[in-house]
């Protein structure tokens, strides 16, 4: 479903066609199209001004999609599924673009374009990672087993030279993208399962949060931590944002708390940002850095000056139900979240009253949002 983001109301009709729970959605580069991955088996491109599906339904796999990209310029979708093949559709057809990648033995768990559109990475139930080429669907090399679980987060790097696996080792690995070698050991120092990896943008550092309650960065080409771990939550973290100079990182947890780190010295950055009653699921940076905004089981979204954690204004007040998830638009002027009650709220990030009434249409819970690229007309949600 699309909202017009200035009034709440509903563009056009809910995108119907999917039968069962759609597990993934994504913007085309150009934010013209949407598209979605569902337990129905099946991949559906949209349009995102007018909600009607672009030609029929991508049917191919024979069990659910877990995960689905738009490749860079937005010509052809990489879809992963719960039948262990990888699929690339052309975006526009959605003629299937040769046979499915098929290598994996257990489920797809997710699914990238490298940054030139030539290469896909996925991750997968079976422990392993492989990489694939994006126009032969042939696997460049053996894949990449020396995780001991499987393998929940996969990511290329800036410059499409290396990727980043987190575990449910625990550990966290860098491997030549071209070769499939480990570049050095794992990185060992989380004592619970890899959540999320991802490279900063210059490429040099990584991090990773974890079931252990921590935040870790590390040296993208030794695997050495830089510093200690990022210590002060007191439960799980569940979410990880960067500051847009990639000097700084907000994390949300279980312990009701945001915080705020250094990158280099890993400490926090003045006191835990404490307001929420219960779990912060979601912590977002406003474009310019200069705030931070979370939403919580509490029912409530804040926003805090990410200099100082002081509350800014009092909390949107208006949810009825647990916040999953909040973004900022790209102006920064608005905070979308969405949440267990069904509904969608758009808010004024300066003075914090919603925009028109919340967004109705949905029959479940909302899972994830995010403006479209513009940040002008359309958000999208995933349920």
């Amino acid at each position: 479903m699309t909202w017009d983001t200035k009034t709440g109301l509903q563009k056009g009709d809910p995108f119907r066609g999917h039968s069962n729970k759609v597990s993934s959605v994504a913007f085309s580069p150009d934010g013209e199209r949407i598209v979605s991955g569902s337990e129905d088996t099946t991949v559906r491109v949209w349009n995102a001004r007018t909600g009607a599906p672009e030609g029929d339904s991508f049917q191919g796999h024979s069990s659910g999609v877990t995960s689905v990209a738009f490749s860079p310029v937005g010509e052809r979708i990489v879809s992963g599924s719960y039948d262990k093949k990888v699929r690339v559709w052309n975006a526009r057809t959605g003629a299937s673009e040769g046979d499915p990648f098929k290598g994996h033995s257990g489920y797809v768990t997710s699914v990238a374009f490298s940054p030139d559109g030539e290469r896909i990475v996925s991750g997968s139930h079976d422990d392993t990672v492989r990489v694939w080429n994006a126009r032969t669907g042939a696997p460049e090399g053996d894949p990449f087993q020396e995780h001991g679980d499987w393998v929940r987060s996969v990511a290329f790097s800036p410059d499409g030279e290396r990727i980043v696996s987190g575990s449910e080792d625990n550990t966290v690995r860098v491997w030549n993208a071209r070769t499939g070698a480990p570049d050095g050991d794992p990185f060992q120092g989380h004592h619970g399962a890899v959540t999320s990896v991802a490279f900063f943008p210059d490429g040099e550092r990584i991090v990773s949060g974890s079931y252990d309650s921590t935040v870790r960065v590390w040296n993208a080409r030794t695997g050495v931590p830089e510093g200690n771990p990022f210590q002060g939550h007191s439960d799980c973290v569940t979410s990880v944002a960067f500051f847009p100079d990639g000097e700084r990182i907000a994390s949300g947890s279980y312990d009701n708390t945001v915080r705020v780190w250094n990158v280099r010295t890993g400490a926090s950055e003045g006191d835990s940002f404490q307001g929420h009653s219960n779990v912060v699921n979601s912590v977002a940076f406003s474009p310019d850095g200069e705030r931070i905004v979370s939403g919580s089981d509490d029912h409530t979204v804040r926003v805090w000056n990410a200099r100082t954690g002081d509350p800014e204004g009092d909390s949107f007040q208006e949810h009825g139900n647990v916040i999953n998830s909040v973004a900022f638009s790209p102006d920064g002027k608005r905070i979308v979240s969405g949440l267990s009650d069904n509904t969608v709220r758009v808010w004024n990030a300066r003075t914090g009253a919603p925009e028109g009434d919340p967004f109705q249409g949905h029959s479940d819970q909302i899972s994830s949002v995010a403006f479209s690229p513009d940040g002008g007309e359309d958000c999208v949600l995933l349920r």
